[in-house]
């Protein structure tokens, strides 16, 4: 288990490496360069500056979250082929510098969306919430508001360039619906894995956020099905996922564990964080400590030192504790408890591990 943390970047997170190395266990920084437009390519001299700073620090630097994938891709319009080809040389340049995975989505429009940032906890924190009745009855441009007012900082998935078009964007999705989105992803993983592959990269999908259609919008990495049909696209050692614990495992019907069982050793990537999920459908990000929330991360860990599991790990969301002034759900303090829990649970199987073989 590689235990990683992301962060957004000079002057564009609260929180700083010099802190992140005082959390044991960390090895390396999970990054992107947040600042380029979707669509761009990733130049080299740029990855240059971004890798040897986070190098400086002692960290690897070879997982990449995200390289966003372009609206036109998802759309599969005319514009596509530019995109796609930009995204292969942005590939081509990451690998020059020793990046070994690269997270992405296909969630249209929106990335991860919930209904209110900073939803308070009976512990006095506060936390990411999502009120599945309020996105029901909501208009779009209402949770656009909720979301971008919640911080000054970048948003990966929220870029304003993206929110100014969205009129625009729900009328070219209403002729995309699951079917078609399959096809537009089958197509851009045709196009990219083989280069992905030469490169010796490992694309990570990350499931959807939360894993239902939201506002009509079709989603469809959801679940155990998702990952199968993936599958069966390619079956290229560079076609992987990212586990989400806390995305897929937000809809009650996927047990993580079972996930981790079938699909660890197809996902180069994995997110361990944890959600309360209410019989109405609303769901609030809590401590990663099992007790706290729905999800059974001590079976996830277990099942993934069963299988030693060697992919890149991070904490996911956190909660906002002890006044931490942050961008939602990415603090520094919440986060490393998730860390310290994790490799509390890693080694308690390590030495039981040690003490069944003496």
């Amino acid at each position: 288990m590689n235990i990683t943390f992301r962060w957004y970047g000079r002057d564009n997170d609260t929180v700083q490496l010099e802190h992140v190395k005082q959390i044991p266990g960390v090895k390396g920084i999970v990054w992107a360069l947040h600042q380029k437009p979707v669509g761009e390519i990733w130049e080299k001299d740029e990855i240059k500056e971004e890798v040897e700073y986070i190098q400086s620090f002692g960290f690897h630097s070879e997982v990449v979250e995200s390289v966003n994938v372009h609206e036109s891709i998802k759309l599969g319009n005319e514009e596509r082929l530019h995109y796609i080809e930009n995204y292969k040389q942005t590939i081509r340049n990451l690998s020059e510098f020793g990046v070994k995975v690269i997270c992405y989505n296909f969630m249209p429009i929106f990335d991860w969306t919930r209904t209110n940032m900073f939803h308070p906890l009976e512990d006095g924190s506060t936390a990411l919430f999502y009120e599945k009745a309020k996105v029901a009855d909501q208009d779009p441009q209402d949770l656009i508001r909720t979301v971008m007012e919640a911080s000054d900082l970048t948003l990966p998935g929220w870029e304003p360039e993206k929110m100014a078009k969205i009129t625009e964007l729900f009328e070219a999705y209403k002729t995309v619906d699951e079917t078609k989105l399959w096809d537009n992803l089958a197509f851009f993983l045709k196009e990219i894995l083989p280069v992905a592959e030469a490169s010796g990269i490992k694309m990570a999908i990350h499931p959807d956020d939360p894993p239902w259609s939201i506002f009509g919008l079709p989603r469809i990495i959801t679940g155990e099905q998702s990952y199968e049909k993936l599958i069966s696209i390619s079956d290229s050692p560079a076609n992987g996922f990212t586990i989400c614990t806390g995305s897929m495992g937000a809809n009650p019907e996927n047990d993580m564990v079972q996930v981790a069982r079938k699909y660890a050793s197809r996902a180069p990537f994995s997110h361990i964080r944890n959600v309360k999920i209410y019989d109405n459908g609303d769901f609030v990000e809590t401590s990663h400590y099992t007790q706290d929330g729905s999800i059974n991360i001590n079976g996830v860990v277990a099942e993934l030192h069963r299988q030693n599991y060697d992919g890149y790990v991070r904490p996911d969301h956190g909660r906002h504790i002890w006044g931490e002034k942050c961008r939602p759900g990415y603090g520094l303090y919440d986060r490393a408890l998730g860390i310290m829990y994790l490799l509390g649970l890693w080694d308690a199987y390590e030495a039981r591990k040690s003490g069944e073989s003496t």
